[in-house]
């Protein structure tokens, strides 16, 4: 008997880092294993400096359709415990890492595969991807920060609506929205996803890192707290060979070579 294909595929290349998620004949719900594999990945990712851009994608014809239904059929209660703790933790972990990481979408993305694509910092679609949020056509309520990513994206009206109306929109409307930032053929999707991976990953890592840092804690400070925070990371960055390589290609008219240090 041959082993069962992971339910997550990891691939790591020159810094960069695929995650896809791989079941295929589910439109790639998200079950148990998948969770804490997807966790575990984030952890590892979290951990290693040497990663320098994230992508997250789905194998098959979608990219992700939510939660495993059947299993949350068979187990209400314990089945919701057993993937928001981890997938949770993996959003966190999203939102924490230095690499900045990209949603690549097609097919389906709906639900808890929603909330994951906004949880990403970057999202390129391709056309014909169908979004909706899903959770209020299954009676529940939404998870992987979809409710507080929604919102900052949308804008409460629109976000109200999206939530508790529930009706799928086009990757068109996705673009027009500003869920994602960029809509491709879908025969250029992987490439348009890796061209930009490429790009963030040979980028000065530390700034990067910061700028990224900064934005999200933005919604949290006053603008006093904001410049403090500004100040703290210029000086950061400052101090790296990054920074002066910079300037130097700068005022050398060239483009720069960045080391990641």
């Amino acid at each position: 008997m041959s082993e069962a294909a992971p339910t997550l595929l990891i691939d790591r290349d020159d810094g960069i880092v695929r995650l896809t998620l791989n079941r295929p004949q589910a439109l790639n719900a998200i079950d148990r294993a998948t969770a804490q594999a997807f966790a575990h990945a984030c952890r590892d990712i979290a951990a290693d400096p040497a990663v320098r851009a994230v992508i997250v994608g789905g194998a098959g014809g979608a990219f992700c359709a939510g939660g495993d239904l059947a299993e949350l059929q068979a187990d209400p209660t314990g089945g919701a415990i057993g993937l928001i703790g981890p997938m949770h933790e993996a959003i966190v972990l999203l939102a924490e890492i230095r690499a900045p990481v990209i949603a690549s979408l097609h097919g389906v993305v709906a639900g808890g595969g929603f909330s994951l694509a906004l949880a990403c910092d970057f999202a390129i679609a391709a056309e014909g991807t169908r979004f909706s949020v899903a959770y209020v056509n299954v009676g529940t309520s939404c998870d992987l920060a979809g409710s507080w990513t929604l919102p900052r994206l949308v804008g409460l009206r629109k976000a109200v609506e999206l939530a508790l109306v529930g009706e799928p929109i086009d990757a068109a409307e996705a673009l027009r929205l500003g869920l994602v930032n960029r809509v491709v053929p879908a025969d250029a999707l992987a490439a348009e996803t890796l061209a930009l991976a490429q790009r963030l990953a040979r980028g000065p890592a530390t700034a990067i890192a910061q700028i990224k840092r900064l934005l999200h804690i933005s919604f949290e400070h006053d603008l006093r707290g904001q410049l403090d925070a500004e100040r703290a990371s210029f000086l950061r960055c400052a101090a790296t060979s990054d920074f002066a390589e910079g300037l130097d290609a700068f005022l050398a008219k060239r483009a720069p070579r960045f080391g990641g240090r």
